[in-house]
């Protein structure tokens, strides 16, 4: 565990104390799982809750009710556990890094009233498809080893106290034609949503990650080959969270209009599921249409996934710089 990380610990236990959180008091401890509707929150990578401004951002943000929510990186693309694991596998290939302890973080961040959801990137994991034999950074969903040690992690941050866990390239690569050939992949997929449901304790929200394009009308075809179903995996998870950024869109159209984008996606993604969609918004500056600010895009975002009734909504930046955001949010 890092220094840098102690001293974060300590600005927070600090800062609760200022603003009347009392650490010993039982009333200040949720009783009851608190509710996963309407969550607005940010991304934090491991890195980015070691950094006091960051922290700081967003206590204030929260303190000022525009943010309720965190998503925490668990399990990260590199493969790494970013707390100190008991799993046996995870210590062979290298994994637990012992970087964030979740006991203190978690019990600190719930005093404050924040959601807490544990974000795991699942078939993409370089150590371990090192470890397998694999070459490159994937696992294979339909790989029994790899299903197991995931499944095995989802059950040992169950147990950290986090309110939901969200898992992320809960998919095949996304690479090869748009061919009717990936049944199997589709059976993958969601056999690995029917298993943790199974095995994860039932308070645990459980939610999953999704291309934006799988809402869309023609996933219902089943010729993608990352394998992502939307009514079957809706089936199995109790929020969808589609990554609807407009920078990644090829059409021209959807990169320059924000609002549309976000409203047409989960308009097409409603007329097939009941689920609720709370949304990753892009917070980061790529393609921002000229003439639009930063601030402008993310309310053209926001605008959007309110009127469709969005149960919420998760704004994305890899850096984890939510300036932007917090004036837009203003």
């Amino acid at each position: 565990m890092s220094i840098r990380y102690l001293l974060v610990m300590g600005f927070l236990f600090t800062l609760l104390g200022m603003v009347g959180w009392d650490q010993a008091s039982p009333a200040s401890l949720n009783v009851f799982p608190p509710s996963y509707h309407d969550r607005i929150g940010v991304y934090l990578t491991s890195h980015a809750i070691s950094k006091p401004g960051v922290l700081k951002g967003v206590l204030a943000a929260v303190s000022e009710k525009k943010l309720n929510a965190v998503v925490i990186n668990v399990k990260n693309m590199h493969g790494e556990l970013t707390y100190e694991s008991s799993i046996p596998l995870a210590n062979t290939i290298g994994a637990s890094s012992g970087r964030l302890d979740f006991c203190s973080l978690v019990t600190a961040l719930h005093r404050t009233g924040i959601y807490l959801i544990a974000r795991q990137v699942l078939f993409y994991d370089p150590k371990l498809a090192a470890f397998l034999g694999i070459s490159g950074p994937w696992v294979s969903p339909d790989d029994e080893r790899a299903v197991a040690y995931n499944l095995e992690v989802a059950q040992e941050v169950a147990g950290l106290g986090f309110d939901e866990i969200q898992f992320d390239y809960v998919r095949f690569p996304d690479e090869g034609e748009l061919l009717p050939i990936y049944e199997q992949r589709y059976a993958a997929v969601n056999g690995f949503l029917q298993q943790a449901r199974q095995k994860l304790p039932g308070r645990i929200i459980i939610s999953a990650d999704v291309f934006g394009r799988v809402l869309w009308n023609w996933n219902k075809k089943r010729i993608d080959p990352i394998g992502q179903s939307l009514e079957e995996m809706a089936a199995c998870i109790d929020l969808i969270s589609p990554m609807l950024y407009p920078s990644h869109y090829v059409e021209q159209y959807y990169k320059d209009n924000p609002y549309q984008l976000v409203s047409d996606a989960l308009s097409a993604g409603k007329d097939r599921v009941s689920t609720p969609f709370r949304p990753f918004l892009q917070v980061f500056d790529r393609a921002i249409p000229y003439g639009m600010s930063l601030e402008g895009y993310i309310r053209e975002q926001i605008k959007a996934a309110k009127e469709m009734g969005a149960d919420g909504y998760l704004f994305w930046s890899p850096s984890c710089d939510y300036e932007a955001l917090y004036r837009a949010l203003d």
